[in-house]
C-alpha cells in the first residue's frame, strides 16, 4: 500500500520540551492510502509565528499532476511519527555516495554562526544516514566559481574583507526548507545535483553587503543574480539516485528545532571548488567575530 503525507504538526517528545523551546512545531501525521509515498504536495507545517515555506523536490511534481485527491472522508486513523537521533547511524565517509557533478574556480562562503553545532551535526546526520556525498562544512555561497583571479590574488582580496564590511549583516529565522533537484543551465543553477536546504531571506542589507563583496573580487563591473537566493545547504545527492526527501528535512527540523533560529555570520571564507566535492579546499578564512 502506497501512502501521502498530508498537512500536520509535530509533537515535540514531551512536556518539558515545549516549555524550554515555547516557539517549536507541534505535530501530528495523517495518513491517506493509495497514493505514492514520493507526494508531498501537501505536506506543510504551522508555526505559531510566520511559518516557513517548504518546497518539494521536482522530481515529484510531474507525478503530482497526474493524481487524483483524496477526499478526507477517506483518513484513516493517524499514527505519531516518533523521530530520535537513533535513525541516524554513523557511516564512514569513504562507504557514502561521491558527488558526480565537476564544480569550478574558487568560492566564498559565508559561515553562520552555530548553537551546538547544530548545522554540522545536520551535515553528518543527513550524510550518514542517507549514505550521501559529505558536504565538507556547513555554508552559504555568496560567490561561486571564480575563474579570473589565481589562489593568492584571491586571497589577497579576502584580507581586505573587514577593510570594506566590518559585519556581514546577521540572517533572520529561515523562511523555508527546501528539498529540490537543479539542472544546470536553467536558469540561477549552475550545476546538476539534489540538495536539502534552510532557506534565507535576503534584505537591503544584504544585497549592499554582497554588491560590496563583488566589487572587491571583480571591480566595479561585474554581473550577478538579483534579488540574492541565500540558503545552507544540510545534504547533496546526485540526482540519478538521490535518496534525499523533504519529510526528513522537516521531522528532523522538528526535533532540533534551533536549526530554524536567526543567525549571525561568523565568517567568510574562500574555497578551491574545482573538480568533485570531495576535492574542495579551504584556503583561507576571516572571522567577522
Amino acid at each position: 500500500m502506497h501512502y501521502r503525507f498530508i498537512p500536520f504538526f509535530i509533537q515535540p517528545p514531551s512536556a518539558s520540551y515545549h516549555h524550554r523551546h515555547h516557539n517549536n512545531i507541534m505535530a501530528q501525521v495523517q495518513i491517506i492510502p493509495s497514493v505514492s509515498a514520493t507526494d508531498l504536495s501537501k505536506l506543510r507545517l504551522d508555526f505559531a509565528s510566520i511559518p516557513p515555506e517548504l518546497t518539494e523536490s521536482v522530481v515529484s511534481e510531474e507525478e503530482n499532476n497526474s493524481r487524483s485527491e483524496t477526499s478526507t472522508a477517506d483518513l484513516i486513523s493517524p499514527p505519531i511519527v516518533e523521530v530520535s537521533d537513533a535513525t541516524f547511524s554513523i557511516l564512514p565517509i569513504q562507504d557514502r555516495r561521491k558527488l558526480q557533478w565537476e564544480f569550478k574556480g574558487l568560492t566564498i562562503w559565508l559561515e553562520l554562526e552555530e548553537f551546538d553545532s547544530d548545522l554540522t551535526k545536520a551535515v553528518e546526520d543527513f550524510s550518514s544516514k542517507h549514505c550521501s556525498p559529505f558536504i565538507p562544512k556547513p555554508h552559504t555561497t555568496a560567490i561561486y566559481g571564480m575563474e579570473h583571479l589565481t589562489i593568492d590574488e584571491a586571497k589577497a582580496k579576502l584580507r581586505r574583507v573587514r577593510d570594506v564590511i566590518d559585519t556581514w549583516p546577521a540572517f533572520a529565522k529561515p523562511t523555508g526548507i527546501t528539498q529540490d533537484i537543479a539542472e544546470c543551465g536553467k536558469p540561477g543553477q549552475v550545476c546538476s545535483i539534489a540538495w536539502s536546504e534552510l532557506t534565507l531571506a535576503s534584505n537591503p542589507e544584504h544585497e549592499r553587503a554582497l554588491d560590496t563583496l563583488y566589487e572587491l573580487f571583480y571591480g566595479e563591473v561585474y554581473t550577478r543574480d538579483r534579488p540574492w537566493k541565500p540558503h545552507n545547504s544540510i545534504a547533496y545527492d546526485n540526482p540519478e539516485d538521490n535518496t534525499l526527501s523533504l519529510l526528513d528535512t522537516v521531522l528532523y527540523a522538528s526535533i532540533h528545532p534551533t536549526l530554524m533560529h536567526a543567525r549571525r555570520v561568523e565568517a567568510i571564507s574562500l574555497w578551491s571548488t574545482w573538480g568533485k566535492m570531495e576535492e574542495w579546499e579551504c584556503l583561507e578564512r576571516v572571522r567577522f567575530w
